[in-house]
């Protein structure tokens, strides 16, 4: 019989591609690892891992088993799920992780509603773009709040994704600025040669905002680049500089800025949570995935160039899992309240 906790253990392994990864991954020692991946060979009866001095790698047999335990252990999931909806009351843990400007604009929301449920924790930590949809997968979170710049995050067979805001650019200058006055008309070539402050190359945003300006040239010279976009925009609010961030990074509350948008259809961002299909309808998640539905509704409601996302396909109503989910709010008859500015 095939232990669990080593299934789980081979596929750590198979996404993080060593032992000692896959030993930090889990709070293990790597001999720990070792031991209990041999303790899965002698259960199998061949070998799994492909060890030389240097590396371990999965051979042909581990990939197949790999395969296997991971449709196993989201059956295992699946069950918990149902015998746990059935008890109806959310408890336990929910692990949400989030990229960090949402994880700044749900955190107050989340904590209003989820409050509510006293055998019920939260978790909510932040990741970088690109990470929480393979966390997820993996099972270190149940829930992520990912940022989709091109479009690409689909529901798979094994996740789900619920579509939350469209987060668009915008324009943030010093309120001294001559274009904190909405009167002045907004023209980006005449933007060009200001003192722009953006994300190191290669950043999600950073590629936005030069998709944005590659209509009239770019920026001159190369913005100033620094790490996070809290930083930016203390730096545009002291006067020292302007940029283009997503609309979601006001949520941080930065006084002395002064916000334009951009005319026309500007460059933005998909925000959405995704969670494990075999986990959705288990109480701590379910209610989580509400409240962060009522925490998106809140944010667009308060910062105006944000949208609702729309519904991206053609299932009915009653085919949407989130109709099943307790609503948090409905059975107290009030609102959650606005996150931001009270």
């Amino acid at each position: 019989m095939l232990e669990l906790r080593r299934l789980v253990l081979i596929c750590e392994f198979a996404r993080k591609g060593s032992i000692a990864a896959t030993a930090e991954a889990l709070g293990y020692s790597p001999s720990a690892v070792s031991q209990q991946l041999a303790a899965l060979e002698r259960e199998t009866g061949t070998a799994l891992i492909d060890r030389t001095a240097r590396s371990a790698e999965l051979t042909d047999a581990g990939r197949r088993l790999v395969t296997h335990a991971e449709r196993i252990l989201s059956m295992v999931e699946e069950a918990e799920s149902d015998l746990s909806a059935h008890a109806g009351k959310p408890a336990g843990r929910v692990v949400v992780t989030a990229f960090p400007t949402a994880a700044v604009a749900f955190a107050p929301a989340l904590a209003r509603t989820l409050r509510r449920h006293e055998e019920l924790t939260l978790r909510l930590g932040q990741s970088r773009s690109g990470r929480g949809m393979r966390e997820v997968q993996s099972g270190e979170v149940d829930i992520a709040l990912v940022d989709d710049w091109y479009g690409r995050a689909r529901d798979s067979e094994s996740l789900r994704v619920f579509p939350l805001l469209y987060d668009p650019l915008v324009l943030v200058v010093p309120r001294r600025h001559p274009l904190a006055d909405p009167d002045v008309p907004l023209d980006l070539r005449e933007l060009r040669d200001e003192p722009w402050m953006a994300t190191p190359d290669g950043e999600p945003s950073r590629l936005a905002v030069d998709r944005l300006l590659v209509d009239v040239g770019g920026t001159r010279p190369t913005p100033w680049e620094f790490e996070g976009l809290g930083t930016i925009l203390s730096l545009v609010a002291k006067g020292i500089g302007i940029a283009a961030v997503p609309a979601l990074a006001l949520a941080a509350g930065v006084r002395g800025l002064a916000v334009r948008q951009f005319p026309g259809n500007p460059v933005g961002r998909e925000v959405h949570a995704v969670a494990r299909v075999s986990s959705v309808h288990r109480p701590s998640v379910s209610v989580t995935l509400r409240a962060i539905h009522v925490a998106a509704r809140l944010i667009a409601a308060d910062l105006a160039p944000i949208r609702l996302a729309d519904r991206r396909d053609s299932r009915p109503a009653d085919d949407d899992p989130l109709a099943a989910f307790p609503d948090p709010e409905s059975s107290r008859g009030r609102s959650a309240g606005r996150p931001f500015g009270e």
